[in-house]
């Protein structure tokens, strides 16, 4: 089966005053029809950028970005790195769509949601403005907008936060794109809205058969909604598998790190939750070895210097489950999964 999407060893490098910043480093991932890939990690870690190179948002002129990004268009693979970027530009929309972080300040407020929708409509289907306004009315319903043939000639402060959210969602589907990036989707809302969102973007890949490509530091939505989960530090991934993989059986000290910082209602601990210690590393001057290895609560169980020589490759004994670490993997599966204390 062909990928919609598929990403090979991308590299994102921005120019700085103080040096270049290495966004990305040797990105690998793939995303099929029907299935939801979570990216996690800090701000920072690189989530958005590679988001944002999948859509071809980077500006060429500033920006490097090497690698390969194919997409399927069709029975068709466009490639958006080296592409035309005509080609390119229409693909978004239609193909790849995104809801972007803050639906706040993604809707204009002083167009109506009407517009604002058609518009997406119309770039592809230029001229078509009345099935464009009926397309909006649609979308809008099914988002789950009351009156949509009413709301859809309403501004954006009409809205709630959660309601703008579901415009946005809208807005991304009006060509039913076969991938939907995602990125914090439920950033800012209540967790009854949240739910909300979550449940909406799982019903609507079942009726559209989407890959959704989520982008989040929360594991509690990734818990929810995703059937496989690469986790990012320091622009690399560290970690790759199924949800299940991650959650239960973490083999990256930084995946440990994460899910030991969740707050759980059956937990009868007292006090502060686990934090990871330090701070994540500056992209323009990375440690030589391993990212991680200056907040690594386990480096003394790996082979004496090899955290800081070396950057460990991304392996393991399941080619579904891979993660990059020094320590033994048969000491980090028998010992990982005792600290995260998740219950199935």
């Amino acid at each position: 089966m062909r990928h919609l999407l598929s990403i090979e060893n991308l590299h994102v490098t921005f120019p700085s005053e103080d040096g270049l910043v290495k966004a990305v480093d040797d990105v690998s991932l793939t995303l099929s029809a029907g299935e939801t890939l979570a990216i996690v990690g800090e701000s920072g870690s690189g989530k958005t950028v590679t988001s944002l190179s999948v859509m071809g948002l980077h500006n060429r002129r500033t920006t490097q970005v090497s690698g390969a990004i194919k997409v399927l268009d069709g029975d068709k693979e466009i490639e958006v790195i080296s592409g035309d970027p005509e080609t390119v530009r229409l693909l978004r929309g239609r193909v790849v769509s995104m809801i972007f972080q803050d639906p706040m300040s993604s809707l204009h407020p002083y167009y109506r949601i009407s517009d604002q929708l058609s518009e997406a409509y119309l770039v592809h289907n230029p001229g078509k403005k009345k099935e464009a306004l009926d397309r909006a009315i649609t979308m809008l319903e099914l988002v789950g907008i009351p009156q949509p043939s009413k709301r859809v000639h309403d501004y954006p402060h009409q809205f709630s936060g959660g309601m703008r959210q579901r415009v946005m969602i809208a807005m991304a589907l009006m060509n039913e794109p076969k991938i939907l990036i995602a990125d914090e989707p439920t950033t800012a809302l209540d967790v009854t809205v949240q739910a909300q969102i979550l449940n909406l973007l799982k019903d609507l890949q079942k009726k559209l058969n989407m890959g959704i490509l989520l982008i989040t530091h929360d594991l509690g939505v990734v818990a929810q909604i995703s059937d496989r989960v690469s986790v990012m530090y320091a622009g690399k991934i560290v970690e790759s598998g199924t949800a299940e993989d991650i959650f239960y059986s973490p083999l990256a000290p930084y995946t440990v790190g994460l899910l030991q910082s969740i707050p759980r209602g059956t937990d009868k601990t007292k006090g502060r939750l686990p934090a990871i210690g330090g701070q994540p590393p500056s992209l323009i001057r990375l440690p030589s070895g391993c990212a991680f290895a200056p907040r690594c609560e386990f480096i003394k169980e790996a082979p004496a210097g090899a955290c800081e020589r070396s950057m460990p490759e991304l392996a393991g004994s399941k080619n579904t489950h891979v993660a990059r670490c020094h320590i033994a993997e048969e000491y980090r599966a028998k010992n990982f999964s005792k600290l995260v204390v998740v219950k199935k």
